[in-house]
């Protein structure tokens, strides 16, 4: 005789009802912050005008960096040229960030190109040797700290103060972001230390199961376009894996931190409800003290650069223009910009491409840490080193 089906207990109805009319509430909620201000069909054309635009100009663009980073992180591994750097330089970055010598290679190549770089390098076996396993999710911090560094550099040095120098800005700026990704990488390396341990290797085995980095794998003539070819597959791999969050998440960072055209709503890319700066605005009584920032309107500039570096960069002609930027101002500019470089908007993506989405939160969490102390230290910095020159 068949069984009849227990029934559900009145508990699990009562959740299998819940949760979804509370799915489909926050939604609501959620849209409604957007629809309201915007209007719904202006809120679902920006949405998916946003999101093109990310997927051609940054998405695509962070996919071929990720091809050349890969093939350049292949020639360094194939010749040898991680090892070196391993010997040269543990003993400044082990007491400094707690990594090993190789992570010079991540910063070097995140800070000439952009966050999403070191994702090629975390990806190789011979760059992996010389990691511990906590260490690997801290990758993602130490490489947004270094993003978009040159550029951010270059950029700054264009921009005319209404007072000081913008070359001592810079530098100071360029140290403030070295010490907020000290902290930034030590406090994700404390927490990551306390949740895996410090023993387990990153790659299984220990770093005597990859191969010897100046042994010749590819013999003959091909070795070294084979090595380019293997990297740049790799990189396009990995940039086929960031898209969605950075098509996902950075669409609703925009939409939080843009305003609306000077028309008003057209349903165009990069409009919003510029929920972000207004926030920012209602705390300026205590970031203002932190940061000496000339004039209130400043604050946009790094509360932009948590989801675009770019786009915390393209404000800063109009203030500059209108005489609102000084040398203090560019000093923090660089150091926040850099350090930040649009974190909120990659690191959901890194970590998931790192296989640490767990420890996504934490990693949020203490890089807005570091990112305030590279802006503080880069003010303080500047007002000390301009009492000297």
């Amino acid at each position: 005789m068949q069984q009849s089906p227990s029934k559900a207990s009145p508990a699990g109805k009562k959740q299998r009802i819940l949760r979804p009319v509370l799915c489909l509430v926050i939604l609501v909620l959620l849209f409604s912050l957007f629809a309201v201000p915007m209007g719904l069909t202006n809120m679902i054309n920006t949405m998916m005008n946003t999101a093109y635009r990310l997927l051609i100009d940054t998405a695509l663009y962070i996919m071929a960096l990720a091809v050349m980073t890969g093939a350049l992180a292949g020639i360094f591994a194939e010749y040898g040229v991680i090892g070196l750097l391993n010997r040269l330089l543990s003993p400044v970055m082990k007491p400094l960030y707690g990594m090993p010598g190789a992570a010079t290679v991540g910063v070097l190549t995140t800070y000439l190109s952009d966050n999403p770089a070191i994702l090629t390098l975390a990806h190789d076996n011979r760059f992996r040797r010389y990691f511990k396993k906590y260490q690997i999710p801290a990758l993602t911090n130490l490489g947004t700290s270094f993003g978009m560094g040159l550029m951010v550099t270059a950029f700054m040095l264009g921009i005319r103060p209404s007072a000081g120098s913008p070359f001592l800005a810079v530098v100071c700026g360029n140290l403030g972001a070295i010490i907020g990704s000290v902290v930034s990488t030590r406090l994700m390396l404390r927490y990551t230390a306390s949740v895996m341990g410090k023993t387990e290797d990153a790659l299984e085995g220990g770093a005597e199961t990859a191969l010897d980095e100046t042994e010749d794998k590819h013999p003959g003539g091909t070795r070294f376009i084979t090595v380019l070819m293997e990297g740049g597959k790799t990189g396009v791999e990995l940039g086929l894996g960031i898209i969605p969050g950075v098509l996902i998440i950075c669409t609703f960072i925009m939409m939080l931190t843009c305003g609306p055209a000077d028309g008003g709503y057209t349903g165009g890319a990069y409009e919003g409800i510029a929920l972000l700066p207004w926030v920012a605005q209602k705390i300026q009584f205590l970031l203002t003290p932190l940061f000496g920032f000339s004039d209130p309107a400043a604050i946009a500039v790094p509360v932009t650069a948590l989801g675009s570096a770019g786009a915390a960069m393209g404000a800063i002609p109009g203030l500059a223009a209108l005489g609102k930027v000084s040398a203090n101002d560019l000093a923090v500019f660089t150091a926040m910009c850099m350090c930040w470089s649009g974190y909120l908007s990659t690191h959901v993506s890194m970590m998931d491409v790192l296989g640490s989405p767990e420890h996504t939160g934490k990693a949020i969490l203490f890089h807005t840490v570091g990112g305030l102390c590279a802006g503080v230290a880069a003010h303080w910095l500047y007002m000390l080193l301009q009492l000297i020159f």
